[in-house]
């Protein structure tokens, strides 16, 4: 199966190493970045060096290509513009963008495309949306159902008590963005750093509170099935005080690129981190007033790629699952498709989903 891997960025090196190596899949690697490349180009697969950003050399490159798949691990920005070409050259669609403008832009093209178009296909929305939908399906009745999840620094060193893990820009969406919600089974818009609250996980105090994106679509399809819905991002205590001095008492949340310079000049990156996620649901099943949880928690590891963090081996297990179930046709083939659409089953059953299994 021939496809056509946009980025060239850790997560894209782990998706085209690991979707190569599986033997069932042909990647070319496109960036506008010769160096980054170069570690992909040592493994033997095929790339190619295009200005994404050049509206025009994007769509001579979807127009052009042999491939009939586009996976798009670019910056969360560029969403709309490549999956609106991808549909226009009738390419299928896959991503890992948390933006719900880019997700309903998407959800739009899907009524008529004649090829599919699945966005979110990472961590979360990825991964915990096929876990959260799959455990309330087997309720009578869901009275809440609550998504946490926190990619963190395995031994953090600063007031913040955050390391930069992953995409800077995806970070300062969550937190800047309204996040969608169900409340009472009616769908409502909550702030972003509200709704604070202390979570333990295996004797751990963390704290949790709203970001935007996480839920992907799973409050348009689970309205009407659960009563309360919201997803929180899990963080060491102390960070959301911090977090929130520099959004709101420095006006930092109006002013993005001023965010994300000093938290670039001031928070180091770590590979040495772990992803928790957990997913509870209580309701009645059978009659009964019951809960069930899931909780997975991922450390950064040794693997085939070598050595990966724990976001790299999440995201990227999330969007190969989807993509392989893609190939074994155990997905719809056209339109608009939601992580809802996988069964966890199938999803812990696949080849790529090693970093979940346990």
């Amino acid at each position: 199966m021939k496809m056509l891997l946009l980025g060239a960025g850790h997560i894209g090196q782990s998706i085209a190493h690991h979707l190569t190596h599986s033997g069932h899949y042909q990647l070319t690697v496109v960036d506008q970045q010769a160096e980054a490349l170069q570690q992909v180009a040592k493994q033997g697969i095929a790339t190619q060096v295009v200005n994404l950003g050049d509206a025009q050399a994007l769509d001579a490159l979807l127009r052009d290509t042999d491939a009939q798949t586009v996976i798009n691990a670019l910056p969360f920005h560029m969403a709309k513009q490549v999956s609106a070409a991808a549909v226009k050259h009738g390419r299928h669609y896959f991503d890992l963008t948390e933006d719900v403008q880019a997700t309903q832009h998407m959800m739009a093209l899907g009524k008529s495309a004649c090829t599919v178009l699945m966005p979110q296909c990472g961590l979360a929305p990825g991964f915990v949306g096929v876990a959260a939908h799959s455990l309330a399906a087997e309720f009578d009745e869901v009275h809440h159902l609550k998504l946490r999840v926190g990619a963190l620094p395995r031994n953090p060193d600063n007031k913040l008590m955050y390391n930069l893990t992953w995409s800077i820009d995806g970070l300062i969406n969550e937190y800047r963005h309204p996040c969608e919600a169900l409340r009472d089974g009616e769908s409502v818009s909550v702030m972003p750093m509200e709704g604070l609250e202390n979570l333990h996980a295996d004797g751990v105090l963390y704290e949790a509170f709203n970001t935007s994106g996480g839920l992907g679509t799973l409050c348009s399809t689970l309205k009407g099935k659960a009563q309360n819905l919201d997803y929180k991002s899990i963080r060491y205590p102390g960070h959301h005080n911090y977090m929130q001095f520099l959004l709101d008492d420095l006006q930092l949340r109006t002013q993005p690129d001023a965010l994300k310079a000093l938290l670039m000049k001031a928070i180091p990156r770590t590979y040495d981190d772990m992803v928790l996620v957990v997913v509870s649901v209580s309701g009645r099943k059978h009659g009964v007033l019951q809960e069930q949880k899931l909780m997975r928690c991922v450390h950064s590891a040794q693997t085939s790629f070598g050595y990966e963090s724990a976001i790299q081996q999440t995201t990227t297990s999330g969007l190969c699952v989807a993509v392989d179930l893609f190939r074994q046709g155990k997905l719809p083939q056209s339109g608009f498709v939601g992580q809802e659409a996988i069964a966890l089953k199938d999803f812990l059953a696949n080849d790529f989903a090693r970093p979940y299994q346990q």
